[in-house]
C-alpha cells in the first residue's frame, strides 16, 4: 500500500518540497521521486573542500538529496547542512551552490523543466567561470 514519507527538509529550507511516495514491499520499500513527468536525473560528485559555482537557471527547478554527510547547500542566501537524505528544492531562478565542507560528497540532482547545460548563469566561480 502506498504511502506518502515526510520529507526530511531543514527549518530553513523552502517548504514545497514535491511530495516523495514511498512504497513497503516485502524486501524493504523505494522511494519514488518523479512519475511520467519531464526530469533529469544526476549523481553529482564534490571533491573535498571543493564547490560548485554559484549560479542559478531560468527554465528549471531542482531538488538536491543529500547522498553524504558533509554536504553544504546554498540557496537562496541560506547556508544549510544537510542531513543525509534530506531534500532541498531550488526553483527556477533561485542562487544555489552546492560544495563539500570536508571529504567529497555525493548530492543527487532532479532537474524539473527543460534542462540545458547552457541555462547556467554563474555569478561566482572559484575556477575562472564567472
Amino acid at each position: 500500500m502506498p504511502i506518502e514519507a515526510p520529507a526530511a527538509v531543514p527549518s530553513d529550507a523552502p517548504t514545497d518540497v514535491p511530495p516523495v511516495l514511498t512504497e513497503r514491499r516485502p524486501w524493504g520499500a523505494f522511494e519514488q521521486f518523479t512519475l511520467n513527468e519531464p526530469s533529469t536525473v544526476k549523481i553529482i560528485h564534490v571533491e573535498p573542500g571543493q564547490r560548485l559555482s554559484l549560479q542559478r537557471h531560468r527554465h528549471r527547478d531542482e531538488l538536491w538529496v543529500a547522498l553524504d554527510p558533509g554536504a553544504v547547500f546554498e540557496v537562496a542566501g541560506r547556508r544549510i547542512l544537510p542531513e543525509v537524505g534530506e531534500r532541498v528544492l531550488i526553483r527556477a531562478g533561485d542562487t544555489h551552490r552546492l560544495g563539500s565542507a570536508g571529504a567529497a560528497v555525493r548530492v543527487m540532482e532532479i532537474a524539473f523543466g527543460e534542462f540545458d547545460e547552457e541555462d547556467i548563469e554563474r555569478l561566482e566561480d572559484n575556477y575562472g567561470r564567472a
